[in-house]
This record gives C-alpha cells, structure tokens and sequence, in this order.
C-alpha cells in the first residue's frame, strides 16, 4: 500500500512539475532578432486605411416615415409572405 501510495505522490508531483514548467516562457536568446522598430508596411497600411476613409462621402440617412398605427402581427406576416415570395419567384426566373 505504502508503495502506491508513492507512486500516486510521484506522478502527481511529476506532473505538477511538468506543468510549471511548461508555462515558463523560453529566455531569449543572444542570436534572436529583436523587435524594435515597427514594420513599415503597417504605417503604409494605416496611411491607405485613413486616405480611403477621407475619401468616403458621408451616408445621409433618409428620415423615417412615421407610421400612422402600427401594423398587427397578422399583417406583417402577410406582407413578409408575400415579399418572400416575390423575392422567390425573382431567383427563379432567373
């Protein structure tokens, strides 16, 4: 019994140790190249990316029609229905 007792507190030790060790980060070594300059194809990037987004013309939402009463639930499943079926029967005359 004493004997799987210490076999059990041997591999959970094992183990345990296994672990901290893995999470350890590796050191760096002195042939590693080191960096300390940012890649200039990212500054490229982020010049093109600020270009085009100046470039964009603004998107002026249209305003909302008021709607008199809202429409029942009986209602707006039909007219989703029938824009469904619209749609529909467009993709298939295609």
């Amino acid at each position: 019994m004493r004997r799987l007792v210490a076999w059990v507190g041997g591999v959970a030790g094992g183990i345990a140790a296994y672990r901290l060790l893995k999470r350890r980060p590796e050191p760096a070594t002195e042939g590693a190249p080191a960096e300390t300059q940012p890649d200039e194809r990212a500054e490229e990037l982020r010049e093109k990316l600020a270009e085009s987004h100046s470039a964009e013309a603004p998107v002026e939402e249209a305003p909302a029609e008021p709607e008199a009463e809202p429409e029942s639930p009986e209602e707006r499943r039909q007219r989703v229905h029938e824009e469904g079926r619209a749609t529909l029967d467009e993709m298939q005359s295609e």
